[in-house]
């Protein structure tokens, strides 16, 4: 399906807080269909240096994160939403005060954050390097060494077969075992054992044989393919041999401070020791003889994504499609529900003043996957499927987003859970449940689940007032559905919202 050209924004923007850096890409969308890159800014922020032992991101870190930042944001305030995608990586995955740095950011940015999971960054990472790639035969390795994190993708075209994000990478290697910027050669091996035993699980999906060429990314592995290459020791990308001289060349200058190497920049020295660990134990756990280096990496795929999703191209679909697949979910209900639900969202959506198409998405996703629980067991299914989507492997959906359709389904049914909302990111939180009211009474009307059309049912809503209109003398034809709505609205009455019907 195609989105008509006048509706598509001229400009798109991705911005990609990583452990290490921050990117930011803005690009105009042509006519064509393609993008045309027109911004690109790059922040050493070292956010991941910043966090402590306790899992808290200390305020130097967070200030020099907020200082980059409102650089950025002078760039994207002034875009609508749908045109931005900001996301957190590791580092805001694991912090314990990640939501402070998320509000103030949300803040200075007028544009939300969205931290996503290690496979679906390593899906978006894909995604970016293979649209800078020129159409191949075969199967690629793609491996992003980041501050926090390392991903590995095993794909064929433009599509993903095998993802792992493990933790692992160039900050957290680099503040455990080379303190003070001191380099020696037992903090080496120590280093590259480590990150050894972390891809040990892995290496068996992913070394040589697996795939035809390997290609890497991020700045981690593009300042060492710069390396060996200003020093002569590898023409072409970067090959284990390179990786040894280089590692050579670290151990002789014993400290940071006393590198001096073709290609190394200042701000790359204080991780160069951890991020070269990690690709040296790589290279030696997936049997890599060369590695070409790709200048693209997760904020394209950022981008690509979000044009894929403005033009109507969206992969959380063909997810959801997946997930109903997989767990066996009743489609003709699901449909009934969420058509449902969608006819509740035209008629009052505008009352309740709820103008974000992002929730009303969601909104629908959840009702098409209200029943996932069922194949765990009937008894308390809810439950079952709010565990499994908050948990699942959901490509092209934020952890906020997985947070929310959980919250729905929870609570679809029976006691309206507040606390699930309260806990979701600000944007969520009221349109949420107002949101989740309208999911409760289209499953409430398609209990019989039956292909029979419901009634011409009117909805009307003014701030936590709910009323329901049926036609004249159905309500006493249908005493089932009369005693489901004398339960609802005890449901509801404690969720803080008035139900009526007539």
């Amino acid at each position: 399906m195609k989105t008509d050209k006048q509706l598509l924004p001229e400009f798109v923007a991705a911005i990609d807080l990583g452990s290490n850096s921050f990117h930011m890409i803005v690009a105009r969308m042509e006519e064509s269909g393609t993008l045309s890159i027109i911004d690109r800014l790059r922040e050493n922020v070292r956010l991941g240096a910043g966090l402590n032992d306790q899992g808290v991101i200390d305020d130097e870190a967070l200030n020099r994160a907020f200082e980059c930042l409102e650089t950025f944001a002078q760039r994207i305030r002034e875009l609508p939403h749908s045109a931005v995608r900001i996301a957190g990586t590791n580092t805001l995955r694991v912090a314990l005060n990640a939501q402070t740095l998320i509000d103030k950011a949300e803040d200075i940015l007028k544009h939300p954050l969205e931290i996503i999971g290690g496979r679906e960054e390593a899906r978006l990472i894909y995604l970016g390097v293979a649209h800078g790639l020129a159409t191949k035969e075969g199967k690629r390795l793609v491996v992003d060494i980041g501050g926090g994190s390392t991903e590995l993708i095993i794909g064929k075209g433009m599509k993903p077969l095998r993802r792992e994000s493990l933790y692992t990478g160039c900050v957290s290697v680099s503040k455990h075992f080379f303190k003070k910027g001191k380099i020696t050669k037992k903090a080496f091996k120590s280093a590259v054992t480590e990150a050894s035993l972390t891809l040990l699980p892995q290496s068996a999906d992913f070394q040589a044989g697996k795939w035809d060429e390997a290609i890497g990314c991020s700045g981690t592995i593009k300042a060492i393919g710069n390396i060996v290459h200003d020093e002569g020791w590898c023409e072409n990308g970067i090959n284990y041999k390179s990786l040894i001289k280089l590692r050579d060349a670290l151990i002789e200058s014993e400290h940071i401070d006393k590198l001096n190497l073709a290609g190394l920049t200042e701000n790359r020295k204080p991780v160069i020791a951890g991020g070269l660990s990690v690709l040296i134990a790589v290279f030696k756990s997936l049997n890599i003889k060369s590695m070409q280096v790709s200048d693209q990496g997760m904020r394209e795929g950022l981008l690509y994504d979000l044009v894929g999703r403005i033009t109507h191209d969206d992969v959380r679909d063909a997810s959801v499609e997946a997930a109903m697949t997989r767990w066996s979910v009743d489609k003709a209900q699901a449909i009934r529900i969420a058509e449902t639900v969608e006819l509740f969202c035209h008629s009052a959506c505008q009352q309740w003043s709820i103008k974000n198409d992002q929730i009303k998405s969601l909104v629908k996703w959840a009702s098409m996957l209200h029943e996932i629980g069922l194949q765990v067991s009937h008894n308390n299914y809810h439950k079952h499927g709010a565990y499994i989507l908050a948990n699942a492997d959901l490509q092209g959906f934020s952890r906020q987003e997985q947070a929310l359709l959980a919250a729905l389904v929870l609570s679809h049914r029976s006691k309206f859970r507040i606390d699930s909302f309260t806990e979701l990111m600000k944007p969520f939180v009221k349109t949420g449940k107002h949101m989740c009211v309208f999911l409760r009474l289209a499953v409430l009307l398609h209990r019989s689940r039956s292909d029979l059309a419901i009634p011409d049912v009117t909805i009307s809503v003014n701030d936590h007032d709910i009323n329901l209109r049926f036609p004249e003398g159905w309500l006493d034809e249908n005493g089932m559905t009369l005693a489901d709505l004398i339960k609802e609205m005890n449901y509801l009455d404690t969720a803080g919202y008035n139900l009526s019907y007539e």
